[in-house]
């Protein structure tokens, strides 16, 4: 986890101009990890609505996994986070 003051000195304002808040940062890492930048949205309103450390866990799983649609496991392994919480 990164603190705001790390993330703000990595950000271009030139690049990152439609980026304003920390959760859209996430999101926008998710995408980035899951090879899944179609849907960046949806990950977005993920790491505004979910807690942070229930889409880490399922991140991780995700990332070590050699599934061809990491977004689709992602979102099954979150699915069953949520049920065991």
């Amino acid at each position: 986890m990164q603190k705001v003051s790390q993330i703000l000195k990595g950000f271009n304002p030139n690049k990152d101009k439609f980026i304003s808040r920390e959760f859209q940062l996430f999101g926008i890492h998710l995408a980035e990890q899951l090879d899944d930048y179609k849907h960046k949205s949806l990950y977005i309103k993920l790491a505004k609505t979910v807690h942070r450390s229930i889409l880490e866990k399922a991140l991780s799983f995700c990332v070590d996994s050699k599934a061809r649609n990491k977004g689709a496991l992602f979102m099954w392994k979150l699915k069953e986070l949520k049920k065991q919480k």
